[in-house]
């Protein structure tokens, strides 16, 4: 028992005891004075981390570049600097380092901290919304990232640029954040930002120009132009005119360099601007710019010599440059010839499969006023293309992109076999023509390269549907076009691109379906496949149509229209509204019971054709070969037109032959390029043997127009001139003339075919009942159909000339949008003979045009026609066009 309690007493009093002698230690000492005149060595027992909520206490201690164990100086240089360490990193706005206490030669340390708050929400003021979604990407502040100096520094920067690169130099930007009562160590930062007013430049000051007036000079800073003015920009050209004229400092300091290289075009190798300064006017609003140049004197070229070459001689390497001694010594132009035009000496080799030749020109002597130049050329070897690799492409099979190619491997490497193949992939309407660029990859070790197509997907199917109600009834159109057919997997839906249409071998299947009451219905299919047995770029097509045109009752209709007016005038004064729904209901069913069923006109054609590519005269030229057939019925037909031919039937058998030639970029927005087309269609000459006396007047119409006969030529050709080089301006200007026309003849003049007649003016989409009866031709500025006679009224040949100056808005994935102004002149005439290309009906406008996914083309047209039409005393005026889905 004595030996227990000995034991209790001893384990309870020995702790005791040993505190007791730790808390009167004579080297523990809590909270020294730290003595920067007496500075003692310590080692580091222990670092505590106070103050952080977001960083682990190991990552402070790492930054501070402290460890358990150091020797330190207190107070001395590893204190202070990892104080700077932690501070350099901008997480905290404080930090520093106190010791808690000394036990014997043993520190213990703590570090103590204040976090940088963090973000809840970022408020933008004084901008539009686009602006503020812009900054939004730009600056990179998001909700729980750390606001920051830096931060705050970077994005005032930002800021400032984005408004200086929009001409507002004086943007003024504040950032004040506010503690976030509901999250602690957040803040709202808020963003306000004071535009002010656009920097403009007032006017361009220009001495020591002897050579070069004013004018050129201005027109040579094509960013940074001077406020209008009639006197001083006279001459000056219509982009200029509207070109911007805010003050940008990045684009003054880029339109500086082009004035030295205008003089240089001129010769002037030594001009410089020695001096420069921009100065504001009073109001603060404008800017004046000075410029002092040095011209120099003006060089000339003394001999051109080649060195290096090997493949061509000097003397085939002179004509192609296209500069000879004695010329002005124009650097801008030499460097075109030699490797920026597409005839320069540089593509010269490109194009044939030098891909590692360079060609630089050196001054080799300069004497006076005088030149030498040696065009040094290191050829290379010839380079083979070793892959062909087509990226993004996810709507057709690559076997489709691929036969398409003039770039094969193994093949002998050449720039203008790219640009063809780019040329036939945008033809194909799969892919973005804005976006899909070509690349070659060269490997100068194996003497190779690789041709990368990078591809971006667009949908060119087209869905059309509309619906109604008018007086006749319902009024419906439906029609749907696929472009990436594959008739191959129809039967096999496991092989579907995808959906549940079988598609990837870029075949078109179109079907179509239009109703107007009792009164109009037509529907048609056609299918053209572009690689017929997927060989060769052989077109296979096959397309058939129906349609029916029913006439009204005009007797039944006028008779029962009388009784209608009589039935409610008498209540006409007592209830408008009754009469007004009353006449409209009405008026509906008149309609709808006045057609005649015993009045009708039927169509029903089918068509088959065959086309090849051609190589020569170049790979642009394609012949088409079909075989057309149409049936049409009259029943009691009333109309006027057709030759009088009211009752009865008719075939139309005839063979096209059709030459075409198509080298466009692109075939939505063409900006380079032409399409020619020449076609002749024509009929058996069955009057040669049918035993008919067609100038008797006795001979019945319908023996007459049993088989008709004719013979139709047609031309059309477009080219597009880009008044912009493209290749460095997306949205270049183009300019497009166009010229058409075609004439139906007859073998005998007593036979003349009453279809396949020209119906022009207005819109040029197809009349009520002639989509395939007649072909439509627009002429904006006039009416449908008044250019040849009266409205419905037919022509036998036609001529039509245009100019359109196109202007690009947008190009946006599928959304595409360009403005335009056109001049037009046209005529058609109702016998051949009155042909004359002189006598056009003219016209002039503008217009909009749009293409959707799905939709194609729309646009609308305000056209004046200046003209009087036939058979009208008023000229054409002002008439609105619409577009769907075609060119007018």
């Amino acid at each position: 028992m004595i030996a227990l309690v000995a034991l209790f007493c001893s384990c309870v009093v020995s702790p005791l005891a040993a505190q007791s002698q730790e808390m009167t230690l004579p080297d523990t000492i809590y909270n020294p004075e730290v003595s920067y005149a007496k500075p003692i060595h310590k080692t580091i027992a222990a670092i505590e981390i106070e103050g952080v909520r977001t960083f682990d206490d190991f990552v402070l201690r790492n930054l501070s570049g402290l460890a358990v164990g150091d020797e330190v100086l207190i107070p001395g240089d590893a204190m202070s600097a990892a104080v700077n360490r932690i501070m350099r990193q901008g997480y905290f706005s404080n930090a520093r380092i106190v010791v808690d206490k000394y036990v014997g030669s043993q520190v213990y340390l703590r570090i103590i901290v204040t976090e940088r708050p963090r973000i809840s929400q970022v408020t933008f003021s004084g901008v539009k919304k686009s602006e503020r979604e812009d900054l939004e990407l730009r600056s990179g502040l998001r909700q729980g990232t750390q606001m920051t100096r830096n931060n705050e520094d970077k994005v005032k920067q930002i800021i400032q640029k984005y408004f200086n690169d929009k001409g507002f130099r004086d943007a003024k930007v504040t950032i004040t954040q506010e503690p976030d009562l509901s999250k602690e160590g957040y803040v709202n930062v808020a963003i306000a930002i004071e535009k002010k007013h656009k920097t403009k430049v007032n006017d361009i000051y220009f001495s020591g120009n002897n050579s070069l007036s004013d004018h050129t000079l201005r027109m040579a800073m094509k960013n940074t132009n001077a406020k209008f003015s009639l006197k001083k920009h006279i001459r000056s050209s219509f982009l200029k005119l509207f070109s911007s004229k805010k003050f940008v400092e990045e684009s003054y300091r880029e339109d500086l360099t082009r004035l030295v290289e205008k003089y240089q075009e001129y010769g002037f190798r030594d001009a410089e601007v020695i001096a420069d300064s921009v100065v504001r006017t009073p109001d603060g609003k404008r800017v004046n710019i000075y410029l002092n140049i040095d011209e120099g004197q003006k060089y000339y070229i003394k001999d051109i010599n080649f060195v290096g070459n090997s493949q061509y001689p000097a003397e085939y390497l002179d004509r192609v440059l296209g500069i000879k001694s004695g010329d002005v010594y124009n650097q801008r132009r030499l460097a075109k010839r030699l490797n920026e035009d597409e005839d320069a000496v540089g593509n010269l080799y490109y194009n044939n499969g030098y891909i590692f030749a360079w060609v630089d020109p050196v001054e080799t002597n300069v004497v006076g006023d005088s030149v030498s130049l040696d065009i040094r050329i290191a050829e290379g070897k010839p380079a083979n293309i070793n892959k062909v690799i087509i990226k993004g492409n996810t709507v057709v099979y690559d076997e489709v992109v691929r036969r398409e190619l003039y770039t094969k491997p193994g093949q002998l490497f050449s720039r203008e076999d790219i640009i063809n193949s780019i040329r036939l992939i945008n033809q194909l309407g799969h892919f973005d023509a804005e976006k899909s660029v070509p690349r070659p990859i060269p490997n100068q070790e194996s003497g190779t390269v690789d041709i990368e197509y990078d591809l971006v997907p667009r949908s060119s199917d087209q869905l059309e549907l509309s619906m109604g109600w008018s007086q006749s009834g319902l009024l419906f159109r439906g029609a749907i076009k696929f472009t990436n057919f594959s008739v191959g997997n129809l039967l096999h839906p496991s092989m579907y691109k995808k959906g549940i249409i079988p598609q990837g071998d870029g075949q078109t299947l179109s079907l179509s379906a239009q109703t107007n009451g009792k009164y109009y219905q037509q529907y048609s299919i056609s299918f053209m496949d572009p690689w017929f047995g997927g060989k060769r770029p052989d077109m296979f097509s096959v397309s058939a149509f129906y349609s029916k045109t029913t006439a009204i009752d005009s007797k039944f209709y006028n008779s029962n229209a009388s009784n209608y007016y009589n039935a409610y005038y008498n209540s006409y004064y007592n209830n408008y509204n009754s009469y007004y729904n009353g006449m409209g209901n009405y008026a509906s069913d008149l309609y709808t019971q006045a057609s005649d069923p015993d009045k009708s006109l039927q169509m029903l054609g089918a068509s088959i054709g065959y086309g090849k590519r051609l190589t020569w005269p170049d790979n642009w030229f394609q012949i088409y070969a079909s075989l057309n057939y149409t049936y049409y019925k009259l029943r009691n037909w009333s109309y006027n037109t057709f030759q009088n031919f009211h009752h009865g039937s008719a075939n139309d058998l005839n063979l096209e032959l059709r030459l075409s030639r198509t080298s466009i970029d692109n075939p939505i927005y063409t900006r380079s390029g032409s399409d020619f087309m020449v076609s002749v269609a024509a009929t058996l000459p069955y009057s040669l043997w049918d035993n008919l006396d067609y100038a008797s007047s006795t001979l019945n119409v319908s023996d007459r127009y049993r088989f008709i006969e004719y013979h139709k030529w047609k031309f059309r050709g477009r080219v597009f001139t880009p008044l912009i080089n493209p290749a460095t301006h997306k949205y270049a200007p183009v300019l497009m003339g166009r010229v058409e026309g075609a004439i139906l003849g007859s073998y005998n003049l007593n036979k003349k075919s009453p279809f396949g007649t020209f119906y022009m003016g207005g819109d040029g989409m197809s009349s009520y009942y002639g989509g395939y009866m007649n072909e439509t031709i627009g002429l904006r500025g006039y009416k449908n159909g008044t250019i040849a006679g009266n409205n419905y009224d037919y022509a036998y040949a036609y001529m039509r000339l245009s100019m359109e100056l196109r202007f690009p808005i947008l190009f946006e994935n599928s959304f595409n949008a360009w403005v335009l102004a056109f001049a037009e002149a046209g005529n058609a005439w109702r016998n051949i003979d009155n042909y004359n290309p002189f006598n056009l009906k003219r016209s002039a406008g503008v217009g909009l045009r749009v293409t959707l996914p799905m939709v194609g083309m729309l646009g609308i047209d305000w056209g004046y026609g200046f003209d009087r039409p036939d058979n009208s005393t008023v000229r054409g005026g002002s008439n609105i066009h619409f577009v769907l889905g075609q060119e007018i």
